[in-house]
This record gives C-alpha cells, structure tokens and sequence, in this order.
C-alpha cells in the first residue's frame, strides 16, 4: 500500500482520508455564499436602514460563516458587526429575527438555489476518490450541511464514504462544528483509526484549524478562491488548487 499511497501526495502512514463537502467534493461553496449573502443582507437592510453595509461574499464568508454549522456562522457574522440576536428554537420560522430564524432562512434560500440551479462535483476528487479507495483507504465525508447526503445522492457518490458525519448527525451526537475537530475525531474513531493516521481536505480556514487542533496526520487545503496563504497560516500541510495537483496519480 505504501507505494500507491505516496503516488497519493500522502504520507506512507496514512490509512484514512476525510473529506469536507462544500469546496472539497462539489461546488456548492458559491451557492452557499449567495444564500448567505441574501440572508444577511435582507436582514441588515431592514435593521439598519442607510446605515446598512452589506454582507461581502468573499472576505466576510470566509472569515464568519465558511465551514462552520448554520448557527454557528449567524452568530460568528452577527458579532462581528456587535449583533446579539436571541438564540430561539431550531424549528423557528425562517422569518424570525432569532439565531436559528435566520439560519433557516439561509437553508430556504439555499435548498431553492439548488433545485434552480443543481450541484456540480469537482470531477479531479471523484477521480481522487476512486484512486483513494482502490489503493484501500478508508473513507468519510465531513461536513456541517444537514444536506450533505442529499447533495452526495444528487452527483451519485454516496458509495464513496464508508462514514459520514454531517449536520445531522453532529445534532444527534452533540458533536460541536468546526473549528472545533470534534466532527473530524468522530469520523476517525468511526472508521478504526488514530487520528495521526488520517488525513482531513478541507477548503475553508475553518477546516484548516480543526485539522491542526486535532492533530491529524496531515491536512491538504483545497484553493478553490486564492487564499493559498491563509490555508497554510490555518495548518494545511500542503495547498493544492484541485486534488489532480496531489501526488503522481492523475
């Protein structure tokens, strides 16, 4: 195995790979940022009136809300700009001016783009992935989205994972998002293996800081929007812009 995992771009320890979604293994990074960006600024219109600065797709997502859970990004963005709103329910309404009010609203918007629009794979991970899992590595996806089966469904790459830990299942488990590497930890202990022996690809800062935190054994960081530095900053051990960039094999 060591051979075919070094063609990789992966040390000849590794026995696992773990995979954000969003960024990683399909292009719903834009999509995201779009809802994001109406949620937010329908709401910051209506609450500051000419005083309203709106939601910045680039530098304010990745920064606030790139990779963490839905609450978590509402109240990260929110404080930046001095905003504490109440945390309300996780069933409230997509209009309510709550925390969780605003995250559904954000899914709304998100759910309908697409269906509008559809979700495309980056096709060098599909073919990564294939290469992966016959050079006998296990696999898991890791992501915040409680969407995250259904997208995998829709590009045909639910085999793919041997576990898959998203929003659903960090609710049910009480597992903190991202920063934290609590979601990472549990897919490795899933799959049967010490984190020093798995390898986390993840394209937000985010996902850069719970590769490091929890000590995996090495973090590749997707640079899907030019931030090659920052992803280094965050703990990538290498930054490639697609997963044919990594290792001998494409």
């Amino acid at each position: 195995m060591t051979a075919r995992v070094t063609e990789l771009g992966l040390p000849d320890d590794i026995q696992a790979c773990l995979f954000d979604l969003d960024g990683v293994i399909t292009r719903t990074a834009v999509v995201h940022a779009a809802a994001w960006k109406q949620t937010f600024d329908e709401y910051l219109r209506q609450r500051d009136g000419t005083e309203f600065r709106p939601f910045d797709k680039g530098a304010d997502y990745d920064s606030y809300v790139d990779g963490r859970p839905r609450a978590d990004g509402v109240r990260t963005f929110l404080a930046s700009r001095d905003i504490h709103l109440p945390e309300g329910d996780p069933g409230d309404p997509p209009d309510a001016e709550t925390v969780h009010g605003l995250g559904n609203r954000k899914n709304e918007l998100l759910l309908e783009l697409i269906r509008t629009q559809g979700v495309e794979a980056y096709d060098g991970t599909l073919r990564y992935l294939d290469r992966v899992r016959a050079a006998g590595l296990r696999t898991a996806v890791v992501s915040s989205s409680a969407n995250c089966r259904d997208v995998l469904r829709s590009i045909d790459a639910e085999h793919l994972f041997d576990v898959r830990i998203d929003g659903v299942v960090a609710a049910e488990r009480g597992l903190p998002g991202k920063p934290r590497p609590d979601t990472f930890l549990a897919a490795a202990q899933d799959l049967d293996v010490q984190p020093k022996a798995a390898a986390v690809y993840e394209d937000a800062l985010a996902g850069m800081d719970a590769g490091r935190s929890g000590h995996f054994g090495y973090v590749v960081g997707l640079d899907r929007v030019g931030q090659a530095d920052a992803l280094r900053a965050h703990g990538a051990d290498v930054v490639v812009e697609d997963l044919t960039d990594l290792g001998r094999w494409a």
